[in-house]
């Protein structure tokens, strides 16, 4: 009986033994399938933040290109507008009646012409890579112009946005010309000429000043040039040669004797109403994003025209008693001539000094200046765009401001900021678009003349352009 409970208790011993190794073992299992099982757990939260943190990253990207690529579609249809129906209006009313449809027809057919050369050839001129002065060949027909960004131009929207953007700056630059020489040129002169202006003028202009590698780039350029929107691209190219085109054409017949003033003031106001309303696309539409540069392009640029108007109406008030409707718009044309290549570097307050700057000097070129030397530029395309351009430009570079666009980092960016190179970079930038304006406009002209002749023929210029070059009136008087 004792051997007996003796081995009971023995057995009692190892199954006690057993069953606290087993609860241990146990123990043991259980903590390191909890501890896996935590260390899982914590494995897939980490995942599944890393892999909502990267969502919310393609989201957040996602939303701010489509912002951007919204907005810049809009400026895109701003600019166009201010082509037609803006300058359209603006030049059409300015004319004599027998001379609307002609002119507005020029601006029209730029609309078309341009288009067609720039999905060609011409946006490969601009911005395809090429040298420091003209772009190459491999964007000819839109190759390789897709849906994808560009990050050399715009990293957040389609290239063929960005493309699309910077056509309807080629289609208005020379319909601007088209002021200096109304109600006297060729329909079909008009059209060969300003194509070819178009190839051997715009394109290389454009790309020094914003292709990559472009000679007055402000990133990386040999002579770093700030026209944030086109005050040399579009408005210095424009003006001077409009300024060539009516001294190698000479004047109307019978002026400055005959009276020749505008047909309709009325005309000419809602057009240029329009210009400031698509004006906002010009140049906020620049900053090539919807971000806070695009605001301070907006504000700038609505400031200086509204500057320029005031300068322009006082100084017309001070010279004849009074301050006429022509004088406010031409003014509020001319003080959104002069912000342009100002609107991304500049604050509010110095927007509102070159406008009223820009506004008072090209008073002076149209009233004083253009009487001085006797040259007809009909619709002053020089006295507002050409001059305003220029000083615009020049002015750009003693009010850029680093707060505003830090194009050169952590440096100064105008002259007041002290860069005081910068001023020397705009006159170089505004005396390379002056003579490559001069001289190509003027071997244009040459070559057009001996081709098909550039002028109407005297009759014609008395029987007005809409009959003699459209067969149509705009004004059906009879009918009315």
């Amino acid at each position: 009986m004792r051997f007996r409970l003796a081995t009971l208790s023995f057995s009692s011993k190892r199954v006690r033994c057993l069953l606290s190794a087993l609860v241990v073992f146990f123990m043991l299992g259980a903590g390191a399938a909890l501890a896996q099982t935590a260390a899982t757990a914590s494995t897939d939260r980490i995942a599944a933040l890393e892999k909502s943190a990267a969502d919310n990253a393609t989201a957040i990207a996602n939303a701010q290109s489509a912002g951007d690529n919204a907005w810049m579609l809009t400026s895109a249809a701003l600019v166009l507008l201010m082509s037609g129906p803006g300058l359209a209006l603006f030049y059409g009313g300015l004319v004599r009646k027998k001379n609307i449809l002609g002119t507005m027809m020029q601006t029209f057919a730029m609309m078309v012409v341009i288009t067609i050369l720039w999905a060609f050839l011409t946006y490969s001129l601009a911005f395809a890579p090429g040298n420091a002065f003209i772009g190459g060949l491999s964007h000819t027909f839109l190759r390789g112009v897709g849906l994808a960004p560009n990050a050399g131009y715009a990293a957040t929207i389609p290239e063929q946005t960005f493309m699309v953007y910077q056509l309807m700056f080629a289609i208005i630059t020379p319909a601007l010309i088209t002021g200096a020489f109304a109600e006297r040129m060729k329909f079909s002169a008009m059209l060969l000429f300003l194509t070819l202006w178009a190839i051997v003028v715009y394109s290389p202009m454009a790309h020094m000043v914003w292709g990559v590698g472009g000679f007055l780039n402000v990133s990386g350029g040999k002579l770093p040039c700030l026209d944030f929107a086109g005050g040399t691209v579009v408005h210095v190219t424009s003006g001077v040669s409009a300024l060539v085109t009516a001294l190698y054409l000479g004047k109307r017949l019978g002026y400055p004797k005959k009276a020749m003033p505008p047909h309709s003031v009325v005309l000419s106001f809602i057009g240029a109403c329009l210009l400031w309303f698509g004006w906002f696309g010009f140049n906020a539409g620049s900053a090539l994003a919807s971000g806070k540069l695009a605001t301070s392009a907006f504000v700038a640029t609505h400031f200086g025209a509204a500057a320029a108007a005031l300068g322009w109406m006082a100084a017309e008030w001070i010279r004849n008693g009074k301050a006429s409707a022509l004088g406010g718009i031409s003014g509020a044309v001319a003080g959104l001539v002069g912000i342009t290549p100002a609107a991304g570097f500049v604050t509010p307050m110095a927007g509102i000094w070159i406008g009223l700057l820009v506004g008072v000097f090209c008073f002076y070129m149209v009233v004083k200046v253009k009487n001085i030397f006797g040259y007809d530029d009909s619709l002053d395309a020089f006295g507002v765009h050409g001059a305003g351009g220029t000083l615009g430009a020049i002015l750009t570079g003693l009010f850029a401001n680093s707060g505003i666009n830090a194009v050169y980092g952590n440096g100064p960016t105008g002259f007041f900021e002290g860069n005081h190179r910068q001023v020397l970079n705009q006159l170089g930038g505004v005396a390379i678009a002056w003579t490559l304006s001069i001289v190509g406009t003027l071997v244009l002209l040459f070559i057009v003349d001996k081709l098909v002749g550039l002028r109407v023929s005297e009759d014609d210029e008395r029987e007005g352009l809409d009959l003699t070059q459209h067969g149509e009136e705009g004004y059906d008087w009879e009918a009315a």
